[in-house]
Protein backbone atom coordinates (compact mmCIF):
# COMPACT_ATOMS: atom_id res chain seq x y z
CA UNK A 1 0.00 0.00 0.00
CA UNK A 2 2.79 2.31 0.56
CA UNK A 3 4.14 2.15 -3.42
CA UNK A 4 3.22 4.88 -5.44
CA UNK A 5 1.64 4.51 -9.03
CA UNK A 6 4.62 6.08 -11.17
CA UNK A 7 2.08 6.58 -14.10
CA UNK A 8 -0.30 8.57 -11.80
CA UNK A 9 0.30 12.17 -12.32
CA UNK A 10 1.09 14.29 -9.80
CA UNK A 11 -1.35 17.13 -9.95
CA UNK A 12 -4.11 17.50 -12.52
CA UNK A 13 -2.66 19.16 -15.92
CA UNK A 14 -4.41 22.47 -17.26
CA UNK A 15 -4.25 23.03 -21.18
CA UNK A 16 -1.41 24.10 -22.21
CA UNK A 17 -1.51 28.42 -23.29
CA UNK A 18 0.04 27.79 -26.65
CA UNK A 19 -2.83 25.77 -28.16
CA UNK A 20 -6.09 28.39 -27.76
CA UNK A 21 -8.20 26.40 -30.48
CA UNK A 22 -8.72 23.57 -27.91
CA UNK A 23 -11.94 23.14 -25.81
CA UNK A 24 -11.87 24.07 -22.40
CA UNK A 25 -12.77 21.57 -19.63
CA UNK A 26 -14.43 23.88 -17.08
CA UNK A 27 -17.87 25.89 -18.96
CA UNK A 28 -15.80 28.05 -21.34
CA UNK A 29 -15.53 27.43 -24.97
CA UNK A 30 -18.15 26.59 -27.55
CA UNK A 31 -20.19 23.53 -28.04
CA UNK A 32 -21.85 22.01 -31.06
CA UNK A 33 -25.72 20.89 -31.13
CA UNK A 34 -24.81 19.06 -35.03
CA UNK A 35 -28.26 17.78 -37.28
CA UNK A 36 -27.44 15.74 -40.35
CA UNK A 37 -28.23 17.44 -43.21
CA UNK A 38 -29.52 14.88 -45.88
CA UNK A 39 -30.92 17.64 -48.16
CA UNK A 40 -30.40 21.13 -49.07
CA UNK A 41 -26.51 21.53 -47.65
CA UNK A 42 -23.29 22.06 -49.04
CA UNK A 43 -19.95 20.87 -47.75
CA UNK A 44 -17.64 23.70 -47.02
CA UNK A 45 -13.53 23.30 -46.11
CA UNK A 46 -12.29 24.40 -42.95
CA UNK A 47 -9.48 26.26 -45.14
CA UNK A 48 -12.13 28.30 -46.21
CA UNK A 49 -14.02 28.78 -43.06
CA UNK A 50 -10.65 29.32 -40.85
CA UNK A 51 -8.95 31.19 -42.83
CA UNK A 52 -6.25 33.44 -40.98
CA UNK A 53 -6.06 36.17 -43.93
CA UNK A 54 -9.67 36.33 -45.53
CA UNK A 55 -12.04 38.59 -43.82
CA UNK A 56 -15.09 37.77 -42.40
CA UNK A 57 -17.40 39.49 -45.12
CA UNK A 58 -15.22 37.06 -47.80
CA UNK A 59 -15.56 33.80 -46.19
CA UNK A 60 -19.50 34.35 -45.90
CA UNK A 61 -19.27 35.32 -49.36
CA UNK A 62 -17.56 32.42 -50.63
CA UNK A 63 -19.78 30.60 -48.67
CA UNK A 64 -22.74 32.22 -50.53
CA UNK A 65 -21.38 31.34 -54.01
CA UNK A 66 -20.89 27.51 -53.26
CA UNK A 67 -24.29 27.33 -52.64
CA UNK A 68 -25.60 29.13 -55.57
CA UNK A 69 -26.82 26.58 -58.48
CA UNK A 70 -25.17 26.48 -61.44
CA UNK A 71 -26.14 30.01 -63.74
CA UNK A 72 -27.25 31.85 -60.90
CA UNK A 73 -26.46 35.40 -60.62
CA UNK A 74 -22.84 36.45 -59.06
CA UNK A 75 -22.39 39.80 -60.13
CA UNK A 76 -21.81 43.08 -57.97
CA UNK A 77 -25.41 44.21 -58.80
CA UNK A 78 -27.08 41.00 -57.75
CA UNK A 79 -25.46 40.37 -54.47
CA UNK A 80 -25.42 44.33 -53.42
CA UNK A 81 -29.14 43.62 -53.87
CA UNK A 82 -29.10 40.47 -52.13
CA UNK A 83 -27.47 41.60 -49.14
CA UNK A 84 -27.12 44.64 -46.94
CA UNK A 85 -23.43 45.18 -47.60
CA UNK A 86 -22.97 48.24 -50.26
CA UNK A 87 -21.16 47.16 -53.78
CA UNK A 88 -17.87 48.99 -52.60
CA UNK A 89 -17.66 46.17 -49.37
CA UNK A 90 -19.19 43.48 -51.86
CA UNK A 91 -16.31 44.31 -54.76
CA UNK A 92 -13.67 44.58 -51.91
CA UNK A 93 -14.60 40.63 -50.53
CA UNK A 94 -14.67 39.58 -54.42
CA UNK A 95 -11.41 40.73 -54.08
CA UNK A 96 -10.04 38.75 -51.90
CA UNK A 97 -11.22 35.98 -52.71
CA UNK A 98 -9.72 36.12 -56.22
CA UNK A 99 -6.38 37.22 -54.46
CA UNK A 100 -6.55 33.62 -52.38
CA UNK A 101 -8.05 31.26 -55.44
CA UNK A 102 -10.96 30.86 -54.23
CA UNK A 103 -12.96 32.80 -57.34
CA UNK A 104 -12.02 33.35 -60.82
CA UNK A 105 -13.11 35.31 -63.59
CA UNK A 106 -12.95 34.53 -66.77
CA UNK A 107 -14.36 35.65 -70.28
CA UNK A 108 -15.66 33.31 -73.02
CA UNK A 109 -16.79 34.41 -76.40
CA UNK A 110 -20.58 32.98 -76.88
CA UNK A 111 -21.88 31.77 -80.87
CA UNK A 112 -23.17 34.74 -81.89
CA UNK A 113 -19.59 36.54 -80.98
CA UNK A 114 -20.53 38.51 -77.87
CA UNK A 115 -18.41 38.16 -74.68
CA UNK A 116 -19.44 37.55 -71.84
CA UNK A 117 -17.78 37.25 -68.23
CA UNK A 118 -18.40 34.46 -65.78
CA UNK A 119 -17.77 34.20 -62.21
CA UNK A 120 -16.08 30.60 -60.97
CA UNK A 121 -16.34 29.68 -57.10
CA UNK A 122 -13.62 27.24 -56.37
CA UNK A 123 -13.74 24.69 -53.11
CA UNK A 124 -10.00 24.32 -53.44
CA UNK A 125 -7.93 26.89 -53.64
CA UNK A 126 -6.09 27.19 -57.17
CA UNK A 127 -4.02 29.98 -57.42
CA UNK A 128 -3.40 31.13 -53.50
CA UNK A 129 -0.11 32.26 -52.34
CA UNK A 130 -0.94 31.33 -49.04
CA UNK A 131 -3.33 27.81 -48.79
CA UNK A 132 -4.54 26.34 -45.59
CA UNK A 133 -4.16 22.33 -45.14
CA UNK A 134 -7.67 20.99 -45.51
CA UNK A 135 -8.41 19.29 -42.06
CA UNK A 136 -8.70 15.78 -42.49
CA UNK A 137 -9.57 14.33 -38.64
CA UNK A 138 -5.97 12.94 -38.21
CA UNK A 139 -5.80 11.02 -40.70
CA UNK A 140 -3.25 11.39 -43.23
CA UNK A 141 -3.74 13.12 -46.56
CA UNK A 142 -3.35 10.31 -49.20
CA UNK A 143 -4.01 12.60 -51.89
CA UNK A 144 -0.76 12.82 -54.75
CA UNK A 145 1.21 15.45 -54.69
CA UNK A 146 2.54 17.23 -57.77
CA UNK A 147 5.72 15.70 -58.90
CA UNK A 148 8.79 18.08 -58.89
CA UNK A 149 10.56 19.72 -61.99
CA UNK A 150 13.71 18.29 -60.37
CA UNK A 151 12.69 14.31 -61.02
CA UNK A 152 13.71 12.04 -63.24
CA UNK A 153 10.95 11.88 -66.05
CA UNK A 154 11.46 8.84 -68.25
CA UNK A 155 12.81 9.41 -71.78
CA UNK A 156 10.48 9.58 -74.75
CA UNK A 157 8.90 6.54 -76.08
CA UNK A 158 10.93 5.51 -79.91
CA UNK A 159 8.26 5.65 -83.00
CA UNK A 160 8.25 2.13 -84.04
CA UNK A 161 10.05 1.86 -87.36
CA UNK A 162 5.99 0.97 -88.79
CA UNK A 163 4.39 4.59 -87.16
CA UNK A 164 7.58 6.47 -88.38
CA UNK A 165 6.20 8.87 -91.37
CA UNK A 166 7.48 7.83 -94.59
CA UNK A 167 7.07 11.69 -96.31
CA UNK A 168 6.77 14.71 -94.90
CA UNK A 169 3.02 15.47 -94.45
CA UNK A 170 1.29 17.77 -96.77
CA UNK A 171 0.51 21.18 -95.72
CA UNK A 172 -3.36 22.37 -94.68
CA UNK A 173 -5.05 24.32 -97.81
CA UNK A 174 -5.37 27.74 -96.65
CA UNK A 175 -9.21 28.27 -94.68
CA UNK A 176 -11.84 29.02 -96.40
CA UNK A 177 -13.12 32.67 -96.11
CA UNK A 178 -16.91 31.65 -94.71
CA UNK A 179 -14.93 29.24 -92.50
CA UNK A 180 -14.55 29.90 -89.08
CA UNK A 181 -11.37 28.47 -86.61
CA UNK A 182 -12.39 28.71 -82.96
CA UNK A 183 -9.67 29.62 -80.92
CA UNK A 184 -7.48 26.88 -78.90
CA UNK A 185 -8.58 24.58 -81.68
CA UNK A 186 -6.65 23.19 -84.81
CA UNK A 187 -9.57 22.21 -86.87
CA UNK A 188 -11.98 24.09 -89.05
CA UNK A 189 -15.81 24.44 -88.95
CA UNK A 190 -17.92 25.74 -91.84
CA UNK A 191 -20.98 26.72 -91.39
CA UNK A 192 -24.19 24.61 -91.66
CA UNK A 193 -26.04 24.98 -95.53
CA UNK A 194 -28.50 27.63 -96.05
CA UNK A 195 -31.76 25.64 -96.19
CA UNK A 196 -33.96 26.48 -99.74
CA UNK A 197 -37.53 28.83 -99.33
CA UNK A 198 -40.34 27.24 -100.24
CA UNK A 199 -41.60 28.03 -103.73
CA UNK A 200 -43.82 31.05 -104.20
CA UNK A 201 -46.25 31.28 -106.53
CA UNK A 202 -45.21 32.70 -110.18
CA UNK A 203 -46.89 35.62 -112.22
CA UNK A 204 -48.12 35.51 -115.61
CA UNK A 205 -46.99 38.86 -116.36
CA UNK A 206 -43.20 39.76 -115.34
CA UNK A 207 -43.36 43.14 -115.81
CA UNK A 208 -40.85 45.23 -114.29
CA UNK A 209 -42.91 47.95 -112.95
CA UNK A 210 -45.03 45.06 -111.22
CA UNK A 211 -42.31 43.16 -109.40
CA UNK A 212 -41.11 46.63 -108.22
CA UNK A 213 -44.02 46.94 -106.60
CA UNK A 214 -44.14 43.52 -104.87
CA UNK A 215 -40.58 44.06 -104.22
CA UNK A 216 -41.88 47.78 -102.62
CA UNK A 217 -44.32 45.99 -100.39
CA UNK A 218 -42.03 43.31 -98.81
CA UNK A 219 -39.52 45.94 -97.40
CA UNK A 220 -42.48 47.66 -95.83
CA UNK A 221 -43.27 44.42 -94.19
CA UNK A 222 -40.96 45.54 -90.97
CA UNK A 223 -42.58 48.56 -90.40
CA UNK A 224 -45.45 46.51 -88.73
CA UNK A 225 -43.21 43.78 -87.54
CA UNK A 226 -39.49 44.08 -87.01
CA UNK A 227 -39.07 40.46 -87.04
CA UNK A 228 -39.80 40.78 -90.57
CA UNK A 229 -36.87 41.84 -92.02
CA UNK A 230 -36.08 40.54 -95.15
CA UNK A 231 -32.66 40.21 -96.52
CA UNK A 232 -31.96 41.07 -100.12
CA UNK A 233 -31.69 37.04 -101.54
CA UNK A 234 -34.85 36.78 -99.63
CA UNK A 235 -36.81 39.79 -100.97
CA UNK A 236 -35.90 38.62 -104.53
CA UNK A 237 -37.36 35.18 -103.94
CA UNK A 238 -40.56 36.11 -102.68
CA UNK A 239 -41.40 39.23 -104.72
CA UNK A 240 -43.23 36.90 -107.73
CA UNK A 241 -45.35 35.24 -104.99
CA UNK A 242 -46.46 38.95 -104.46
CA UNK A 243 -46.55 39.82 -108.08
CA UNK A 244 -48.83 37.11 -108.69
CA UNK A 245 -51.64 38.31 -105.52
CA UNK A 246 -51.62 41.66 -107.32
CA UNK A 247 -52.46 40.34 -110.71
CA UNK A 248 -55.25 38.79 -109.47
CA UNK A 249 -57.01 42.17 -108.53
CA UNK A 250 -55.54 41.89 -104.83
CA UNK A 251 -55.20 45.25 -103.13
CA UNK A 252 -51.97 45.79 -101.86
CA UNK A 253 -52.96 46.80 -98.16
CA UNK A 254 -55.09 42.90 -98.36
CA UNK A 255 -51.57 41.28 -99.38
CA UNK A 256 -49.79 42.81 -96.23
CA UNK A 257 -53.26 42.33 -94.03
CA UNK A 258 -52.68 38.65 -95.32
CA UNK A 259 -48.51 38.35 -94.57
CA UNK A 260 -48.77 40.03 -91.58
CA UNK A 261 -51.66 39.09 -89.65
CA UNK A 262 -51.77 36.55 -86.32
CA UNK A 263 -47.79 35.40 -86.37
CA UNK A 264 -46.40 33.62 -83.91
CA UNK A 265 -45.57 35.08 -80.80
CA UNK A 266 -42.38 32.90 -80.32
CA UNK A 267 -39.03 34.55 -82.28
CA UNK A 268 -39.24 34.01 -85.93
CA UNK A 269 -35.71 31.94 -86.96
CA UNK A 270 -36.82 31.99 -90.65
CA UNK A 271 -39.46 34.95 -91.75
CA UNK A 272 -38.65 34.50 -95.32
CA UNK A 273 -39.78 31.12 -95.13
CA UNK A 274 -42.69 31.30 -93.28
CA UNK A 275 -43.86 34.60 -96.26
CA UNK A 276 -43.11 31.83 -98.98
CA UNK A 277 -45.40 29.44 -96.84
CA UNK A 278 -48.56 31.91 -96.63
CA UNK A 279 -48.09 33.43 -100.37
CA UNK A 280 -49.05 29.69 -101.24
CA UNK A 281 -51.44 28.35 -99.01
CA UNK A 282 -53.36 31.81 -98.86
CA UNK A 283 -52.89 32.38 -102.87
CA UNK A 284 -56.44 33.92 -103.90
CA UNK A 285 -58.88 32.22 -106.97
CA UNK A 286 -58.43 34.20 -110.17
CA UNK A 287 -60.79 36.80 -110.22
CA UNK A 288 -63.78 35.62 -112.66
CA UNK A 289 -63.45 36.54 -116.61
CA UNK A 290 -64.19 39.86 -117.78
CA UNK A 291 -65.27 40.34 -121.44
CA UNK A 292 -63.40 43.55 -122.61
CA UNK A 293 -65.21 46.14 -123.01
CA UNK A 294 -66.19 47.99 -126.57
CA UNK A 295 -64.96 52.03 -127.49
CA UNK A 296 -66.58 54.59 -125.46
CA UNK A 297 -69.96 56.16 -127.33
CA UNK A 298 -68.59 59.39 -129.30
CA UNK A 299 -69.09 62.81 -127.41
CA UNK A 300 -70.39 65.12 -129.81
CA UNK A 301 -69.70 69.07 -129.45
CA UNK A 302 -72.32 71.36 -128.05
CA UNK A 303 -74.74 73.23 -131.14
CA UNK A 304 -77.75 75.35 -130.98
CA UNK A 305 -80.86 74.39 -132.01
CA UNK A 306 -82.56 75.98 -134.73
CA UNK A 307 -86.18 75.91 -133.55
CA UNK A 308 -85.41 76.70 -129.68
CA UNK A 309 -82.16 77.82 -129.94
CA UNK A 310 -81.08 75.58 -126.83
CA UNK A 311 -77.65 73.82 -126.72
CA UNK A 312 -77.45 70.47 -126.90
CA UNK A 313 -75.01 67.47 -128.28
CA UNK A 314 -75.39 66.09 -131.53
CA UNK A 315 -73.90 65.06 -134.84
CA UNK A 316 -73.73 67.57 -137.73
CA UNK A 317 -76.46 65.91 -139.57
CA UNK A 318 -78.64 66.93 -136.31
CA UNK A 319 -79.80 70.76 -136.57
CA UNK A 320 -83.02 70.06 -133.81
CA UNK A 321 -82.98 69.22 -130.28
CA UNK A 322 -84.71 66.35 -129.43
CA UNK A 323 -87.56 68.39 -128.24
CA UNK A 324 -88.27 70.57 -131.55
CA UNK A 325 -87.79 66.89 -133.44
CA UNK A 326 -90.57 65.33 -131.68
CA UNK A 327 -92.88 68.46 -131.80
CA UNK A 328 -92.74 68.38 -135.85
CA UNK A 329 -93.35 64.76 -136.11
CA UNK A 330 -95.62 63.63 -133.43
Amino acid sequence: MDTQNPSAPPRAQSAPADNPTRTRRHGGGITHDNTRHTTRFVVIGNHLVQHKELSLLAIGLSCHLQSLPTGAGADIKTLTARFPEGPTRIAAALRELETHGYLRRERHRTTTGRIVSRTVSCNQPHTATHREPADTGGRPDRRPTPRSSTEPTAPPRKPRPAEQPSAPPEQAPPPHPHSTTPAGTGTRTTPRPRKALPAVPQPSCTAPALLQQATDLLTTLRRHDPRLLLSTPDTAHLAPGVAAWLERDVAPTAVRHALTTDLPDDPLRRPAALLAHRLTAQLPYPPPFKAPAGPPPPRYEVRNCDGCDRGFRASETEDRCRDCRTAAHP
